[in-house]
């Protein structure tokens, strides 16, 4: 049996990663990004609106790997995080990344909401990594690159 408690705070911590409440949410921020600028570096921005979705997709999808096994192997850090190319080699790799997040999000919160996880328990591999901290690092890693999107959004004046 959950908890009110515990299912109060599953729904909180699925907001967060929802980026409901505070933040505009990952499909606002994504949407209608003219193709022609998804790889434009805006002047003192150091990446574009295509490294930006590609890194939160790449780091999103390390966290749900590990954080549903230990034979998962990280990416080679800094540079398995990022693109290689600062715009997408295909037209169709916008879409396919979106997607990509989105799926990889929806395995995250089934993981979250599944009674037989223990949000406290440190996993038995790593360093004492929670399902709990692990769904706080991507709230907090994907609102801080957000930010970044938006911003490079409105340095281009693709916003609105």
């Amino acid at each position: 049996m959950v908890s009110k408690e515990l299912a109060s705070l599953r729904k909180h911590v699925d907001n967060l990663l929802r980026m409901e409440g505070a933040h505009l949410s990952f499909d606002e921020a994504v949407a209608g990004f003219p193709p022609a600028l998804r790889g434009a570096r805006p002047a003192g921005a150091p990446h574009s609106a295509w490294e930006l979705l590609e890194h939160m997709r790449i780091a999103q999808n390390d966290i749900l790997l590990f954080s549903k096994s230990a034979k998962h192997v990280s990416p080679q850090w800094p540079e398995g995080y990022w693109p290689p190319a600062e715009a997408p080699k295909r037209k169709s790799q916008w879409g396919e990344s979106v997607k990509a997040f989105r799926a990889d999000l929806a395995a995250f919160e089934r993981l979250l909401f599944n009674p037989r996880k223990d949000l406290y328990e440190p996993f038995p591999w790593g360093e004492g990594q929670t399902l709990l901290r692990e769904a706080l690092l991507i709230a907090d890693h994907n609102a801080y690159h957000l930010g970044q999107l938006v911003l490079v959004r409105r340095l281009l004046s693709v916003w609105g």
